[in-house]
């Protein structure tokens, strides 16, 4: 459990640096992104998860 909350805090830091350092990009960011199909965003969202499988894959072996 000390593991897991380690990493969840670690993916809070990463997730909040470009709300932090680039605020305004972001926001110019968010509004590209609000025309997408759904399906992409999907798309999109399995792709990262499945680099992030393969990534915790290769980081404990």
């Amino acid at each position: 459990m000390k593991y897991f909350l380690c990493v969840l805090g670690m993916v809070f830091i990463i997730e909040g640096l470009p709300y932090f350092l680039f605020p305004e990009k972001l926001k110019i960011y968010l509004l590209k992104i609000t025309p997408m199909p759904a399906a992409t965003l999907r798309f999109l969202g399995i792709s990262a998860m499945i680099f992030g499988l393969i990534l915790l894959y290769f980081g404990r072996n």
